[in-house]
């Protein structure tokens, strides 16, 4: 359970927050590409963004509840 844990928390956090840098990068170049105004980014901008970091916690949090579980079932067991 440890060793799983800390993959989780050196390996698989990085990288998804990693993937939410990159979109977010995407995103805005793509954006600025359109020619979007300055409103785009102090609000939509910034509301995609949250929402991108909520849905990153709640998988990151998904992947530790499911160790967890699991975890317990074998505690339960033996």
């Amino acid at each position: 359970m440890k060793t799983a844990l800390l993959i989780k928390f050196a390996l698989v956090l990085p990288l998804i927050l990693l993937a939410d840098y990159v979109i977010m990068v995407l995103l805005g170049c793509a954006s600025c590409l359109f020619g979007v105004g300055d409103g785009y980014y102090c609000g939509t901008y910034c509301i995609f963004g949250k929402l991108i970091l909520l849905a990153s916690a709640i998988f990151f949090g998904y992947l530790l509840w499911r160790d967890y579980r699991k975890y317990n079932k074998e505690k339960e067991n033996g």
